[in-house]
């Protein structure tokens, strides 16, 4: 089975990235693939090395990171989202003529035209938050 996932919520709201995360872990363990992770909305702090957890609480987006990498995982941002809360790529930075990338490399910014084909192209679609 391939799965695109859309990720809607924050890492330090409720559980629903985490229990993507959880998901894809699963899923890939199951022998199924992942076509892409979008994260769209708050979902996009997610893919920011900016985030700083709590000591006592997991750092999900350096999970995600390191996730994404460990499977070289197709993984996007949408544009929109990721400009409005700080989260930019170099190309993004340069654009805007800031000078800090705060988006994780392993994470691209991208359009909703990447979700679309990502649905496209995969058996389900699974939304978080």
């Amino acid at each position: 089975m391939r799965y695109t996932l859309l990720v809607n919520a924050a890492p330090q709201t409720g559980g629903a990235a985490h229990s993507a995360l959880r998901f894809v872990e699963a899923a890939l363990a199951g022998g199924h693939s992942i076509e892409r992770l979008f994260f769209y909305g708050d979902g996009v702090y997610n893919t920011s090395r900016l985030t700083v957890m709590p000591q006592d609480e997991a750092n999900l987006p350096a999970l995600w990171d390191a996730l994404i990498r460990k499977h070289k995982l197709e993984s996007v941002a949408c544009v929109s989202s990721a400009i409005r809360r700080g989260v930019l790529d170099a190309t993004e930075s340069s654009r805007h003529e800031l000078n800090v990338v705060s988006c994780y490399d392993s994470s691209e910014i991208g359009g909703l035209g990447q979700l679309i084909d990502a649905i496209s192209n995969a058996d389900r679609l699974i939304s978080f938050g």
